[in-house]
């Protein structure tokens, strides 16, 4: 009887390591990666090229699930209210990780709700303007609009929105006025400003170089310090006299407070594997990406980049009195 009492306590505890074993491994299932805004569009693009990537390391899919809605807020606070198991993350941008936090009254808090997993890729923005403006540099430029004060026009895609800001931070910059003409996304602005029915707007190259490259449209300057690979002729804003204005549009992934750091590291390596793969940078540098280098591709890098952001960006949002409609 005794016999028979220690074989079956054995073959319990045999059945519930075997049991406990699996549940402990991470991933067995696939991984949610929202996406807050429509199918097609940037950040969609760069989610589901990073999505497919982290597939290798991981062993698992990676599904992205679009939430659109509200510039972002409401697919952010999704992932905000998820369990902090690595099975629900959020793909993110400047835009719902910083600029929203000074626009939007959140549900959620952009530094402690979240555990930041990785950047991934970045455009920097290019001043353009429309094919009729008489400024044939970007001093000419900020001299015709202080000339005109108040006549003038930029392209955002609504109030609050990173298009806007950017705007703003120009005006203060350059200590000119104009107007905003809000519209439905980055592709009906361009469309406008290559109309002639706005005068200029600041946005990424991925919108904004094959309309230079057309002629249909005046490409004035890189908001960064460097020249693009992909619009070298096109000088910075450093050369072309308006030094520190950088602007530029970065993306990384993040996942819901509490999530184990073990948990995490997985997530950080298998977004590091799959972005230093040739073909995937590849893919990036088509649709006029950059990505980061394998030194940022950390949470601790992702953190500092959103806190250095924050800083910078907060206080000309505030100051501007800007808010999302």
């Amino acid at each position: 009887m005794k016999k028979m009492w220690l074989l079956a306590t054995t073959f319990a505890v045999i059945l519930g390591t075997m049991d406990y074993a699996p549940a402990q491994v991470y991933p067995s299932r696939p991984i949610t990666m929202v996406v807050p805004f429509p199918p097609g569009g940037p950040l969609d693009t760069v989610a589901r090229i990073t999505a497919e990537a982290m597939r290798v390391t991981l062993g698992q899919p990676v599904i992205i699930e679009n939430a659109a809605g509200a510039a972002g807020t409401l697919g952010v606070g999704r992932v905000a209210r998820a369990a902090g198991d690595g099975y629900t993350i959020s793909a993110g941008f400047v835009g719902t990780h910083v600029i929203n936090g000074a626009t939007y009254t959140l549900q959620y808090d952009l530094l402690k709700d979240f555990e930041p997993i990785s950047l991934i890729a970045s455009n920097s923005w290019l001043i353009v303007a429309k094919k009729a403006t008489p400024a044939n540099d970007l001093k000419d430029l900020i001299a015709w609009l202080k000339a005109n004060p108040d006549k003038a026009s930029q392209g955002t895609i609504g109030a609050g929105s990173p298009h806007h800001v950017a705007g703003v931070f120009f005006q203060k910059e350059t200590g000119t006025i104009f107007q905003f003409v809000p519209y439905r996304g980055a592709a009906p602005a361009m469309q406008a400003l290559v109309a002639g029915q706005i005068d200029m707007i600041i946005d990424s190259p991925t919108i904004a170089m094959p309309q230079v490259r057309a002629g249909n449209i005046k490409g004035y300057a890189v908001a960064a310090k460097s020249r693009l690979a992909t619009a070298p002729d096109i000088p910075t804003v450093d050369e072309a006299g308006l030094p520190g204005f950088y602007v530029s549009s970065w993306s990384g992934l993040w996942a819901p407070k509490g999530t184990p750091k073990e948990v995490i590291a997985k997530l950080s390596t298998a977004v590091t594997n799959g972005l230093a793969d040739a073909a995937v940078r590849s893919r990036f540098a088509d649709i006029g990406m950059q990505v980061f280098p394998r030194e940022q591709q950390t949470p601790e890098a992702l953190r500092a980049r959103q806190k250095a952001e924050i800083e910078k960006w907060w206080p000309i949002i505030k100051e501007a009195g800007l808010k999302a409609e």
